[in-house]
């Protein structure tokens, strides 16, 4: 499968390119294995963690790379993003490595780690209350009164292909290891990640399924594939997944998912918690709420796996220490 097959908004020669600039700044997380895991479902499991990613999750990927290509003569004035957290992170490291100025809005119950850590990396937070202000609007004022570049978390061609670097670096390790994945599957709220993840796939190995997985109710992906088109989720209230809880698909990530997606699974709170459990103490690893939903999904059967080989991407790792401590007791 070539570029010329996808007419879509990323490539894999824009993924390809946004490796090279990201080579310098990423960790190439390794694909790890629980022999354990494997011999209960009878398939071969493979985990992309990007909890040990720069920030702590997949957000500088796609953040770095939409950074670094503002021109010089427009970096003065610096970026503004808004996020619930990773992304925050993302584009507040990134800025830093760059001498940037950063400003990010982030909604007033985000997780304090997530909060502090953006600070930590010199960005200015300003707070909003989801509930009743557009968090868009407001980073754009911001943006307009500083003469900013707004770094949007998902919708734009160089966030995908930076996040679509995961993807590539599953497809380069799967080839060393002479293996095919059957089953991708990534966590989605705005969609960056899969749609990125799936390009780079799908280019390697047509054959391959990537699917998106989201906390039950915030299924706005699930509901656009199964539609044809993007759908908003009707939850009420929240989700312990705070990552994942973008209203609707972006309209470049949908264009892309709508025809690289084999479909969507939903996943309960408590399913959720009983992965981050089982994720630290099988594999030792720390993932947030949203970055688990791929390996609940799993584990909950929402999809057939014996004989197959699966690979799951615990997309951020950026959980508060009381919330982490309650979902693994």
């Amino acid at each position: 499968m070539t570029d010329a097959v996808f007419d879509l908004p990323v490539r894999p020669a824009d993924i390809e390119a946004a490796a090279r600039t990201l080579a310098a700044y990423v960790v190439r997380t390794p694909l790890l294995s629980s022999p354990t895991l494997d011999a209960d479902l009878g398939a071969r499991v493979l985990f992309k963690p990007e909890v040990l990613q720069r920030t702590g999750s997949f957000k500088f990927r796609g953040a770095f790379n939409k950074t670094s290509a503002i021109p010089a003569a427009a970096r003065a004035g610096g970026v503004v993003a808004f996020s619930s957290g990773n992304h925050a992170q993302g584009v507040a490291a990134a800025a830093r490595l760059l001498d940037m100025p950063a400003v990010i809005v982030m909604p007033s119950d985000a997780p304090c780690s997530k909060r502090q850590r953006t600070e930590s990396y010199g960005a200015k937070v300003v707070l909003y209350d989801r509930d009743r202000e557009d968090r868009e609007a407001i980073a754009r004022a911001i943006a307009a009164g500083r003469g900013a570049t707004l770094v949007p978390p998902y919708d734009d061609p160089a966030i995908i292909a930076g996040q679509g670097t995961v993807g590539l670096e599953i497809a380069e390790q799967m080839q060393a290891r002479g293996l095919s994945p059957d089953v991708v599957v990534a966590p989605a709220s705005g969609g960056g990640l899969v749609a990125g993840i799936a390009t780079a796939i799908r280019s390697r190995f047509p054959d391959a399924s990537i699917m998106s997985a989201e906390p039950e109710g915030f299924d706005d992906h699930a509901r656009s594939l199964r539609a044809g088109r993007r759908e908003p989720h009707r939850a009420e209230g929240r989700t312990i997944c705070d990552a994942l809880m973008a209203s609707i698909p972006g309209e470049l990530t949908f264009a892309i998912n709508q025809r690289l997606l084999a479909g969507g699974v939903t996943v309960s709170d408590a399913e959720v918690g009983q992965a981050v459990g089982f994720a630290f103490r099988e594999l030792k690893l720390v993932v947030e709420p949203g970055g688990a939903v791929g390996l609940a999904a799993l584990l909950a059967g929402r999809f057939e796996v014996r004989g197959k080989t699966i690979v799951i991407v615990l997309s951020g790792g950026n959980v508060d220490a009381d919330m982490f401590a309650h979902l693994i007791a």
